[in-house]
């Protein structure tokens, strides 16, 4: 089964490209819903959510609507002294679990998070604080990419999540692996001229995919759907809905 979506969905730059004029924020995601049916919560990484915010956020969802949900950046970014935000996350995550709409948990890596022993040793650590949680690993950093690290990803049943982003040293080529049941591709467009030099975030994430680019992935995904009990393609190109798009046009070219 494929899962389409995009990263986020409350974004005020999509009104009047996505939402329409005078719709209001509370029903946002049920508009969402109509169209896709899952949804990759980043808020999540920026600020713990609440049980009730999720709650609520799962009852404006219908039956076999899925959440990846981001990994707190204290999990993945800071890394000390954080074992009570893995369990106030977790107890969050309840109300989703309990509704059958947890696809998984998304952990993004930053670039720094060189390969070496000790960062090693903290996935070993992120794996046990989440206990059976389902987990899919995004590295920024391309030297992670070892057969052996897909090895030891399986073995522990970590997810593998295939990116989509500028071709620029040490960033991640357009790489199809699954290590879990789950197969995971997120869209994160290829503007490279502001991937690292940016005044605002979201100017990373501004750009629009051509047919012919994104037919490179089909292959990929299909490759996916092959070996995966469920794949996960998210466009992150949030600027002014540009991800809605990406996900239309592959959703036709998957058809």
């Amino acid at each position: 089964m494929i899962h389409f979506g995009t990263s986020g969905f409350s974004y005020n730059d999509w009104v009047g490209s996505f939402y329409p004029q005078g719709l209001p924020r509370r029903e946002w995601l049920s508009y969402y819903a109509r169209e896709f049916d899952a949804c990759e919560l980043n808020s999540t990484y920026y600020a713990l959510p609440h049980p009730t915010a999720l709650k609520a956020m799962a009852d404006k969802t219908g039956q076999g609507f899925i959440f990846a949900i981001k990994a707190n950046q204290q999990m993945t970014h800071q890394r000390q002294d954080n074992a009570a935000v893995f369990e106030a996350f977790c107890r969050a995550l309840e109300p989703v679990t309990a509704a059958g709409k947890l696809g998984c948990i998304l952990a993004q890596f930053p670039y720094s998070f060189d390969f070496n022993q000790p960062n090693w040793d903290y996935l070993e650590l992120f794996k046990e604080r989440l206990g059976e949680l389902p987990v899919v690993i995004e590295f920024r950093n391309a030297r992670w990419l070892r057969q052996e690290v897909f090895d030891w990803l399986k073995s522990r049943d970590l997810g593998f999540c295939c990116v989509d982003e500028p071709r620029l040293p040490n960033l991640l080529p357009p790489l199809a692996e699954a290590t879990s049941a789950i197969g995971y591709v997120r869209f994160h467009g290829r503007n490279r001229e502001k991937w690292w030099r940016h005044a605002q975030a979201y100017e990373r994430y501004d750009y629009s995919y051509s047919p012919s680019e994104l037919s490179e992935w089909l292959p990929k995904i299909q490759w996916l759907a092959s070996v995966a009990a469920e794949t996960f393609i998210f466009a992150n190109n949030h600027w002014r809905g540009q991800a809605v798009d990406t996900i239309r046009q592959l959703r036709v070219m998957l058809d």
